[in-house]
């Protein structure tokens, strides 16, 4: 046992993250570990081999213990084929326990949608799927690098209706030179098309990326502001609550992967760069992974794991670590979950609490840990607090 202090009475709800590095091409604000295909493509059979492998090693980590949700990002997981993609989730299946109606997210590219692909990726168990739309603005898309136009995009949304009841839209706004009516058209034709969650960025220029080494001319701070109060009464008038940051959903239509997250749940992350998180009685551990997929496929094949680093949270991490999530959901959680997912008392947090108390960054009601409003407007600001 490791004397960290830690001592939990549950272990929380467990989540598979699978990641996909590969894109057709490199988007130009995208800061994730997504590497553009060469000419010769990717070794699709050699990269599902390490993913068995990697969530092998994993197993003795998460002896007993059944996953609630699947998400199968990147990159451009739809990049995959059906025969592939199916004998990958064949082997997890018969790996580690999944709950009968797991939630299966499958990331996909308007550009690489197929309606065939799409049919055989349902009938393998991917009950979900995210669609990088960004725009409906054939101009816009081009500025971010998208591979995809605005027909593109329509027919994707189509397709994925015929084959998928759960849909997710991403969305971004304050995009290069982009009018207040340009992000209102966008947001339109985002909710005609009645699909059950939508995601919406405001677009940042993210450290490392080509868009933070040749800037682009953007909206105002004002502009971009009046697109997101526009964003929010249109997206409440069409049926969907937000309930986190940038995450908006029908009724019941919430995406339980990303919110196990938010939760400080715990979550196996396999493949290059992925990160993970697991709770133990005695610990609470963050993995990392080789980020670049040749080094990562040669580790799992010599070594046979591609950890690079796995770190034990100290008694001091956890407040933030858990706060970080928390207050990202417009409804908070429960401030029980901070001392079940922690083993933690509320007491080591009363004081950054008085101090968000005070300044109106936290909703008032004892029973939940929750920004209020302003809180939610300033949210560095209130996450800031809980790091010291």
């Amino acid at each position: 046992m490791i004397n960290s202090g830690i001592a939990l009475t549950a272990l929380p709800p467990l989540s598979l993250y699978i990641h996909f590095p590969w894109c057709e091409r490199k988007c130009p604000y995208c800061d994730f570990n997504s590497h553009q295909v060469k000419d010769g493509g990717f070794n699709e059979s050699r990269y599902i081999d390490a993913l068995i492998t990697d969530l092998q090693t994993e197993l003795p980590n998460v002896w007993g213990r059944r996953v609630h949700t699947i998400f199968i990002g990147g990159g451009t997981p739809s990049l995959l084929s059906p025969k592939g993609l199916d004998d990958l989730l064949s082997h997890v299946r018969a790996l580690i326990p999944i709950e009968p109606h797991a939630e299966i997210t499958l990331e996909a590219n308007p550009g690489s949608v197929e309606s065939g692909k799409f049919a055989e990726f349902a009938s393998i168990g991917i009950n979900r799927v995210s669609l990088g739309i960004q725009s409906f603005n054939s101009d816009h898309l081009k500025v971010l690098g998208r591979i995809h136009n605005e027909h593109d995009a329509r027919r994707a949304i189509e397709i994925a209706h015929d084959h998928f009841e759960r849909i997710n839209i991403d969305l971004m706004y304050a995009l290069p030179k982009q009018t207040l009516r340009e992000a209102q058209a966008d947001l339109k034709e985002a909710v005609s098309f009645d699909v059950s969650h939508l995601s919406l960025y405001h677009l940042t220029l993210e450290p490392n990326t080509y868009f933070a080494r040749h800037p682009p001319l953007l909206p105002h701070e004002d502009e971009s502001d009046a697109m997101f109060e526009s964003a929010l009464q249109t997206l409440a008038a069409n049926g969907y609550a937000r309930y986190e940051v940038s995450a908006y959903s029908k009724p019941k239509q919430e995406c339980k992967h990303n919110l196990n997250y938010w939760e400080f749940g715990d979550y196996i992350g396999i493949g290059a760069g992925a990160h993970g998180k697991i709770s133990y009685p005695d610990r609470v551990t963050r993995q990392i992974r080789e980020r670049h997929p040749e080094t990562y496929m040669n580790k799992m094949t010599e070594q046979g794991h591609a950890v690079i680093e796995n770190r034990v949270l100290t008694q001091d991490d956890l407040p933030f670590e858990f706060m970080l999530g928390a207050l990202r959901l417009i409804d908070g959680v429960p401030t029980s979950m901070f001392s079940e997912r922690t083993s933690l008392g509320l007491n080591t947090i009363s004081k950054p609490i008085t101090e968000a108390l005070r300044k109106g960054l936290l909703d008032e009601d004892p029973t939940r840990l929750k920004a209020s409003p302003l809180g939610m407007r300033y949210l560095n600001d209130l996450q800031e607090l809980f790091l010291k």
